[in-house]
């Protein structure tokens, strides 16, 4: 019988937090308030990540597929004349303002082309609609919206009334053949007004931090007191073995899912700090996906 969890990680091909050989320190991971940097750094347009396509960032047409994903690739395989980006919305929040904090950076965008098909329940087609028409009330609510919650926190009246002051909402609401919305786009294209408008490279204004992660030493890192955590997924479940720093097994759990092996740790108080759970968390989500597909886990190390 094997009583050494590092030796057991061995055998089973793992390489978990109890395979460290070394100091004390080179266990867990190692957090302080200088874990980022403000420092600033020029970003090209669009600004705001998000799953969407850019052709010409100075062409005057904007698509959103709404709640169509693969409509979005479709349109940009065909390469339309005239369009500028195309990406999916299926938020009547956050989703909406990711999109008009990417058109403000653009003033080249001149329309913003609705179509493919409303997601259920956010309905984002008709709450863009709403907001063309009747703009934000004071607690930034989309006036006439019929989504769940059609709110924009983090958007301003200033900033609702220069996207109305900008685009053309041009309404295909339920169109889904990429082919029409193509030769759409083309047509407003051709109507469009001129404009001589660079490559934009500030952010348009924004001034919400923008962190740059900083490289760890993973020699300066500090034990997480509860222990650490050796994951063995096994006949189509995942085992946990919970170690004390004097390699004594303190439990096992058993499970099938991440979620709730993650959820059952925590709510035991088995794991104390936040970096420590981060990695468990991975960890785990990683054992599990390669469980699902029957493919070998080897743990990373702390």
């Amino acid at each position: 019988m094997i009583h050494c969890p590092q030796a057991a990680a061995i055998i089973f091909g793992l390489t978990g937090e109890g395979q460290h050989m070394g100091k004390a320190e080179d266990f867990g991971f190692f957090l302080t308030k200088t874990f980022a940097t403000t420092r600033k750094r020029k970003r090209r347009w669009p600004f705001v990540p998000g799953k969407y396509f850019v052709h010409d960032p100075q062409a005057p047409v904007a698509v959103t597929t709404l709640g169509s994903v693969d409509l979005a690739r479709e349109i940009s395989e065909l390469e339309p004349k005239g369009l500028c980006i195309v990406g999916k919305v299926e938020t009547e929040n956050i989703g909406i303002e990711k999109i008009i904090r990417n058109i403000l950076g653009n003033r080249a965008i001149q329309y913003l082309v609705l179509a493919g098909a409303e997601p259920p329940k956010h309905l984002t087609g008709a709450t863009f609609t709403a907001l063309f028409a009747n703009g934000i009330d004071t607690t930034k609510k989309i006036i006439g919206s019929p989504g769940m919650r059609p709110v924009l926190p983090n958007t301003s009246q200033e900033d609702v009334d220069m996207f109305r002051g900008q685009v053309q909402a041009v309404d295909m609401i339920g169109e889904t053949d990429p082919q029409k919305i193509m030769a759409k786009v083309a047509e407003l294209a051709d109507q469009a007004v001129a404009t001589e408008s660079e490559a934009i490279e500030a952010d348009a204004g924004e001034t919400r931090e923008y962190l740059l992660a900083r490289t760890h030493d993973p020699k300066l890192i500090k034990l997480d007191k509860a222990g650490y955590f050796v994951i063995n997924p096994e006949s189509g479940r995942l085992l946990v073995e919970h170690y004390d720093y004097k390699e004594h097994l303190l439990r096992t759990i058993e499970g099938t899912s991440a979620r709730d092996l993650y959820l059952t740790i925590i709510e035991n108080g088995w794991v104390t700090k936040l970096d420590h759970a981060a990695y468990l968390g991975k960890e785990l989500a990683r054992a599990e996906a390669a469980l699902k597909a029957g493919e070998d886990f080897v743990q990373d190390g702390a």
